[in-house]
């Protein structure tokens, strides 16, 4: 480890001796505009023949920035920029020479594909954030909200505006007109915005820009040009309002007994979202009783080790200007475990109900998959001086379960009905290098002693700091954050005993379970100290933190407390292209794991290199070492226990993507000494484009494991507990498929399927007897034959330990096959800005049983054979601004 440091500390010493000798500085351009007087407002056709595009008040001088920065552009461009009261207005000429060259390759809304242009303003002028906007050869708009310097995007910022694409004689032209309302900007006389232009040249994966911005520049937006010209504009308050109309029919496989699955479903449903201007700085967004039924279901997944899956938010309300409220506390650029978690997760909010309904036999249920959104109002924006705020409301439903027995019915409560608020705020100083921000959640329920085992409240807050200096390329930056949650004693005490928590662990003397508690108050942080341009080398180190009572999943999400981890990366950058390569880097990164109570748990160490070859090729490898493995959470409530040495590599490959058929193929395995367990997983990726307008993918994953250390439950035997485990062996297989077809960039079709099987077996059923022996044959205590016997019908496992003829204990067989196929179909219909109409079919299978024979016997008799729940459902958007 010594030399690894003194390795690190060479390397940074001769980059600073590198980044001295680089004493040129690139000036910032400018350009100015023109304001248009009322009578030269352009039509916007695409073909730049009105008469403010024929002066000489165009911009051009590009230099290229990808793949060879700062040298010329294999094809030059020109921009100009005028304005009005209402509109800015832009032309571009993409100037080629090869005309059959120029890629016209459409998608629908937001693809940026093909050969585009795209303009970027930094109208606060704050060099953090910025509006994109994007237009192809093809005619097709892309938009997006840029912020953190660059560092996050945002592309389901839909504004409205105006563009169209055209192909001439010198290339190709693009003409757009923004509607200032789209944008936030100060009330000054005289203003000055930040300024980007960006082309892509398909044909040569070329990247060329008119502000030339350094590859290893510390950022994106501070870097930009600067729009000048810009005089007495008026802030415009921006005000829509989106009503909407859905119709849903759902049919599924007949139960003639069931009432509540006896006939079809139909249903229609309404309601209205809306965008209204507090000032030019600050927006109001609202949605009453919201629909999401064109969204994407999200992909199968199975968790066996207890700990919560994390799933993408992709609701349009809470994806849009998320990263607004995003405070994920400790994020590092090396990734990490603890990397999603997050004191806001939106998921949350309109999640499946939690409780459950308590039947007899003969009874039926039926339950809502999710909760209701009774409605949410979202405040946001950010102000002249560099204050950010962002606050959020929602309110939803009670949700009921209803039984019926054939003699009548009841209802019994499964979610309550709950407010979820949340508060973000964060201000510049310091000339923009220096940021403070805070923020404060709350989750209140209004509990029925159904669910009384849910908190009644729960609130978090969090401080977050940033400090940049030499030109933004070194930081220093902590974030802490702490939680409260109360409720019943039944509620604090499942909190206490669930997997992030577990303080009911054998031998963990810093957590105790405490029976009489009504709330839970924990802490949490993280400091990290880095490098983040000028210069071949990046590199951050830092520390994080959850305190054992920690807890955020009531509205954020949280894998794990207890917990401190130490985290370092460095990565070497390629600046110009050398030898086969357009670009390559090479890494190396750490974590290290201890829990509050100083026991060391875990330390991974990684090296992976990238690269991207002249051909348009690209490769990763990479390999990995996990000398050191104790698990507090293996044993869900168990002692700590030590797991074997583990290590492996994993690789990615993608051929050009340019290409009409591409093709991506990744990978990953691990193995160990005799007794670690193996992992391989792989998967191929297959895009085929026959057509600018038509593309389809195919991508088949597979997963298996061997003899991997699996908790099976927990019994007792003379007074003493027995931590039951067993070695799994897994084969998991998914297949999913997209079919996209754009038949101009305002309608298109969209499908979606994807099958997924996944199958596991126990095997070598044992106890633990020594948790922290090194080898598992002292550590685990294996059932003989004669110990160890099968009852059916159920499959449970007899436990006789003794061996005196009676059973001393049982536990239930643990095997599996958990089935699930999803299908989306999506025609979408954009036929006025802003305004929509959604045509969806989809279809579902979940099934959960015992396995049967082989992988493909399962596939067969839980997918294939099964009839598939169908949703055909109509949405219709209208939008006034």
């Amino acid at each position: 480890m010594t030399k690894r440091v003194a390795l690190v500390i060479l390397l940074l010493l001769s980059e600073n001796i590198v980044s001295q000798e680089r004493t040129t500085t690139v000036s910032k351009r400018i350009y100015t505009t023109q304001n248009l007087n009322v009578d030269q407002t352009p039509n916007i056709d695409g073909n730049l023949n009105d008469p403010i595009w024929n002066d000489d008040n165009w911009a051009t001088e590009f230099v290229e920035r990808e793949p060879d920065e700062n040298t010329p552009p294999e094809q030059q461009t020109k921009f100009k920029i005028v304005y009005d009261s209402k509109f800015i207005y832009v032309g571009v000429k993409c100037l080629d020479t090869k005309l059959n060259g120029i890629n016209e390759r459409m998608s629908r809304r937001d693809g940026f594909d093909g050969d585009w242009v795209e303009l970027v303003f930094d109208s606060y002028h704050d060099l953090r954030s910025a509006f994109s906007f994007t237009v192809t050869a093809s005619g097709v708009k892309g938009d997006k909200t840029i912020s953190l310097n660059g560092s996050n995007e945002d592309i389901t910022w839909n504004p409205i505006w105006y563009a169209k694409s055209n192909i001439n004689e010198e290339g190709w032209t693009a003409e757009m007109k923004i509607p200032l309302s789209q944008l936030r900007f100060g009330d000054a006389n005289n203003q000055i915005w930040g300024l980007q232009v960006v082309r892509k040249l398909f044909r040569e994966e070329e990247l060329s820009v008119w502000q030339r911005i350094p590859i290893d520049a510390s950022g994106w937006i501070s870097e930009f040009g600067e729009l000048h010209g810009l005089q007495n504009l008026k802030p415009q308050k921006q005000f829509e309002i989106q009503p909407f109309v859905v119709t849903s029919l759902e049919t599924f496989e007949k139960e003639p007994l069931n009432p509540y699955k006896n006939a079809n479903i139909k249903s229609v449903n309404a309601g209205i979202d809306g965008k209204i201007g507090v000032t030019n700085d600050l927006t109001l967004d609202f949605t009453i009783n919201p629909d999401f039924g064109q969204v994407e279901a999200d992909p199968a997944a199975i968790a066996l080790d207890g700990f919560q899956l994390f799933f993408a938010e992709q609701r349009p309300f809470f994806v849009e200007n998320k990263n607004i409220f995003d405070y994920r506390f400790s994020s590092p650029i090396i990734g990490g475990t603890f990397s999603s978690d997050n004191l806001f997760y939106s998921r949350r909010i309109g999640r499946s109900p939690q409780g459950f309904a308590r039947s007899e036999e003969g009874e039926f249920v039926n339950a809502p998959e999710r909760t209701t959104i009774l409605g949410a109002v979202k405040f946001s924006g950010k102000t002249k001086k560099g204050l950010s705020v962002g606050v959020m409301e929602t309110l939803t439903s009670t949700e009921y379960a209803e039984i019926n027995n054939n003699d009548g019915t009841r209802r019994t409560v499964i979610e309550p009905l709950t407010n979820y608020f949340v508060a973000r705020v964060q201000q510049d100083f310091n000339n923009r290098n220096t940021f403070v921000g805070g923020i404060l959640t709350s989750t209140h329920r209004k509990l029925d002693e159904n669910v009384d085992f849910l908190h009644k409240s729960a609130v978090t807050a969090g401080l977050d700091v940033m400090h940049q200096w030499h030109n933004r390329s070194w930081y220093l930056g902590a974030n802490f954050v702490m939680s409260q949650v109360r409720g019943s004693e039944e509620a604090i005490l499942n909190t206490q005993r669930s997997i992030p928590h577990l303080f009911q662990r054998v031998g963990a003397s810093h957590v105790q379970i405490d029976s009489t508690r009504t709330s839970l108050t924990g802490t949490g942080g993280d400091i990290k100290f880095g490098r983040a341009g000028i210069g071949k080398i990046k590199f951050e180190t830092g520390v994080t933190w959850r305190s054992p009572g920690l807890e955020l999943n009531d509205i954020g999400f949280m894998r794990e407390a207890d917990d401190i981890q130490n985290y370092a990366g460095i990565t070497y950058n390629s600046l110009q292209p050398f030898g086969v390569f357009r670009k390559a880097s090479i890494g190396y990164k750490h974590w290290s794991a201890w829990d509050f109570g100083g026991s060391h748990n875990y330390f991974d160490w990684d090296i992976e290199a990238n690269g991207t070859f002249k051909n348009n090729g690209s490769a990763t490898l990479g390999v990995f070492s996990q000398p050191h493995i104790y698990s507090k959470s293996l044993l869900q409530g168990g002692p700590r226990l030590f797991l074997p040495d583990q290590y492996g590599a994993w690789w990615a490959f993608g051929s050009d993507s340019r290409k009409k058929l591409f093709l991506e193929l990744d990978g990953w395995t691990k193995t160990g000494n005799e007794d670690s367990y193996f992992l391989f997983e792989t998967g191929v990726r297959a895009t085929y484009q026959p057509l600018n307008q038509l593309s389809f993918s195919l991508a088949p994953r597979y997963t298996t494991i061997k003899h991997r250390l699996q908790f099976n439950q927990q019994v007792s035997y003379n007074n003493d507990s027995r931590f039951i485990t067993s070695r799994l062996d897994q084969d998991t297989f998914s297949m999913a498929f997209r079919f996209n077809y754009a038949i101009n960039p305002n309608l298109s079709v969209q499908y979606y399927v994807e099958p997924f099987i996944t199958v596991g077996r126990y095997n070598d059923f044992n106890y633990v007897l020594n948790p922290l022996a090194k080898s598992q044959e002292e550590q685990l205590q294996f059932f003989q034959p004669a110990q160890i016997s099968t009852e059916t019908p159920n499959g449970q496992f007899n436990i006789d330990e003794d061996l005196d003829g009676a059973i001393d204990y049982s536990f239930n067989n643990p095997d599996f096959s958990f089935a699930q196929f999803r299908s989306n179909l999506v025609i979408r219909y954009e036929y006025k800005p802003g305004s929509e109409i959604f045509l969806v079919w989809a279809q579902g299978i979940t099934d959960f049983s015992s396995p049967i024979g082989s992988l493909s016997n399962n596939f067969r008799e839980q997918i294939l054979s099964k009839q598939p729940d169908n949703t055909f459902l109509i949405k219709a958007t209208y939008r006034f601004f």
